[in-house]
């Protein structure tokens, strides 16, 4: 079951959005060389605490922390540590949520640690960020579920990759279903299966954590011992983007946006939802 929202609920989770946005400005500041990935992590539970907000990742299915750091070839629930420091010429991808008065947010970036980041990276980065935003213009009242990984899909086939060959669109996860809790129906792949069908019909109120994961090879990925870390099968890096969004009777909202998504979507000829909390 889709869970639908009322316009009071999608503006509290307005309010979660917002704080991940925070969250990722100062994380995003803080992600230097020789910084720890636990760094980054005691600095998103401060911004937390500055916002009254809890974290959304912390104790979910037991992970031990409070953001997700994937550095390099690690896709996805990298767990902060002491022992990961970050160098010159990585890239991070960080994860991160919030709750306020049970209404929950959920976003990603990729992060840049340094300078002298290879070509192939960067635009890794912006293919995975543009695909992303993609997938968000395609939240339009009519369209259905598959439109979106449509979307996303299309716009990651188009781009050509250094070198040859085609980015790999992570199989194994996607996006999903966010409102009273993290993680809710649907999940949403990243690229088109036929055996899915249409999925369900896009309608006001419905609400989608958006987050492709393109590595510079394989779609194929393994999870460590740790029962948490997802690298990539062949060690290529990846990034990892994400916001929620919400479809409401104006348009799409970008939970996490700080700006709602306004100048993105203008991009696309499509004006974004007003933020009920301006």
């Amino acid at each position: 079951m889709v869970q639908i929202k009322t316009p009071e609920q999608i503006a509290k989770m307005r309010e979660a959005g917002l704080v991940v946005a925070a969250i990722h400005a100062a994380t995003r500041e803080a992600a230097v060389p020789g910084a720890t990935t636990r760094d980054l992590d005691q600095v998103a539970r401060k911004v937390l605490a500055e916002h009254n907000a809890k974290p959304n990742f912390l104790g979910y299915g037991g992970f031990p922390a409070t953001i997700c750091t994937s550095v390099n070839e690690v896709v996805v629930h990298g767990i902060p540590s002491d022992e990961v420091v970050l160098k010159d010429g990585d890239i991070i991808s960080i994860d991160c949520g919030a709750i306020i008065d049970g209404w929950h947010g959920d976003a990603a970036y990729t992060a840049f640690v340094g300078s002298g980041h290879a070509p192939e990276l960067v635009e890794l980065s912006r293919v995975t960020e543009e695909s992303m935003w993609a997938g968000i213009a395609a939240m339009k009242q009519g369209n259905r579920l598959v439109d979106v990984s449509r979307a996303i899909e299309t716009y990651i086939r188009r781009q050509p990759k250094a070198g040859g060959g085609r980015y790999g669109i992570i199989e194994d996860y996607g996006g999903h279903g966010i409102g009273t809790e993290m993680h809710m129906d649907p999940h949403l792949l990243n690229y088109v299966d036929r055996r899915r069908g249409k999925g369900p019909k896009l309608v006001p109120g419905f609400c989608l954590a958006i987050e492709p994961m393109v590595s510079l090879g394989t779609p194929k990925t393994e999870v460590l011992q740790d029962d948490w870390t997802v690298i990539t099968t062949d060690g290529t890096w990846s990034s990892h983007w994400e916001h929620s969004v919400a479809l409401t009777e104006q348009g799409p909202l970008v939970l996490t946006a700080p700006d709602g998504g306004k100048a993105k979507l203008a991009e696309y000829g499509i004006t974004a939802a007003p933020d009920p909390l301006a």
